[in-house]
């Protein structure tokens, strides 16, 4: 007879209110998706324990100089965002540069919603996310931690102790 097979439960969080905590990310001189991506992992809740798919567990985002991101290659020519009027023929199509000049913080904000997950808790998520173009921002009462991005220096220092 064969031995039975395990079975691999994932943990959920329990049903109480859940207290949301605040993070602070500077994105000065950081790459666009590197950044977005650790911030959505921190919106959804992916960096506790605790994490469960389907229940809003994360904590607050405020993003400061969102205009200050990096992009790599030729992308603030060549990437193109798209929006359109629902009108015909009002599809509006501008550059990451042409973008950047008209609202700053949308460049941070497209890359973020791109990695949530779409629907009700998607945009539940969403909501989490305080986006300003400067340093200034109104949040300072609930005492924000900062997030440590991975440095360049310190990545390219560990691949050439590596090889």
């Amino acid at each position: 007879m064969p031995a039975a097979a395990t079975h691999h439960r994932s943990t959920f969080q329990i049903k109480e209110p859940f207290a949301h905590g605040w993070r602070i990310a500077d994105v000065d001189g950081q790459t666009l998706g590197r950044a977005a991506t650790m911030i959505a992992d921190i919106l959804r809740g992916k960096h506790r324990p605790t994490f469960t798919a389907h229940a809003d567990a994360g904590d607050f985002v405020v993003v400061v100089n969102a205009e200050k991101v990096k992009l790599t290659g030729k992308k603030w020519s060549g990437k193109l965002y798209r929006d359109h009027s629902l009108f015909p023929g009002g599809l509006r199509t501008q550059t990451a540069e042409q973008l950047v000049k008209r609202h700053p913080t949308d460049l941070v904000k497209r890359a973020v919603w791109g990695m949530l997950p779409k629907g009700p808790l998607g945009r539940q998520i969403y909501k989490k996310l305080k986006v300003y173009a400067g340093t200034e921002h109104p949040h300072a009462a609930q005492q924000p931690k900062p997030i440590k991005f991975a440095s360049k220096t310190a990545t390219a220092t560990s691949k050439s102790a590596k090889a």
